[in-house]
C-alpha cells in the first residue's frame, strides 16, 4: 500500500507539470500576438497585390477589401467598387505589368510597403489613351488591415516621374 501512495505522489506531481508546462507553452503575450498578425497581414497583402496586379485578377478585391475600404487619393474613393475600377485601369492600361514588392514592414493592423511598377502604356489609363511608353516608377503605400479585410489604403509615388515618362509632361 506504501508502494502505492507513493506512486499516486508521483503520478501527482507529473500531472501538475505537465499542466504546467502546458499552461506556459500555451500562453502567447501581446507582443507575440501582434507579431503573428503582423506576419498574416503582409503574407495576405503581398498576396493580393501579386494576384491583382501582376495577374490581373482585380476579382480578389472584392474579398480582400472591406466594404467600407478608402483609398486616400485626391478625389478620395471609397467603397469596393470604386476601388476595383481605379486598379482596374492599372490592368487594363497596362501590358508587361510587374509590381515588385521591394520591402514590406507591419505593426498589427498597420502596413507599409514599398514597392516598384513597370509596365507598357497599352491601353487607355484614367482616360488617357495608349502612349506606348514604358514606365518604372516606385512608390509607398501605408495601409490598415482589420479582421483579415482591408479598410484603408494610401499610395505615395512621384507623379511627376510616372507623367514624364508617359510623355505627358517635360
Amino acid at each position: 500500500m506504501k508502494c502505492f501512495n507513493q506512486y499516486i505522489k508521483k503520478m501527482k506531481k507529473i500531472v501538475v507539470i505537465l499542466a504546467a508546462i502546458a499552461t506556459l507553452t500555451s500562453c502567447k503575450s501581446e507582443a507575440d500576438k501582434k507579431a503573428e498578425q503582423s506576419q498574416k497581414n503582409v503574407e495576405f497583402y503581398t498576396k493580393v497585390w501579386d494576384q491583382v496586379i501582376n495577374e490581373g485578377k482585380v476579382n480578389v478585391l472584392d474579398t480582400a477589401y472591406a466594404e467600407s475600404i478608402v483609398l486616400h487619393t485626391l478625389p478620395e474613393i471609397k467603397g469596393i467598387k470604386d476601388s476595383k475600377a481605379y486598379y482596374a485601369g492599372f490592368v487594363t492600361g497596362f501590358s508587361n505589368r510587374k509590381f515588385t514588392v521591394k520591402r514590406m514592414f507591419a505593426n498589427g493592423e498597420d502596413l507599409v510597403k514599398h514597392w516598384q511598377f513597370t509596365g507598357t502604356h497599352t491601353g487607355v489609363f484614367m482616360g488617357i489613351p495608349a502612349t506606348g511608353r514604358t514606365v518604372n516608377i516606385e512608390g509607398s503605400t501605408i495601409a490598415k488591415i482589420v479582421d483579415g479585410k482591408i479598410v484603408e489604403e494610401q499610395d505615395f509615388m512621384d507623379n511627376m516621374s510616372f507623367l514624364k515618362q508617359l510623355g505627358l509632361i517635360q
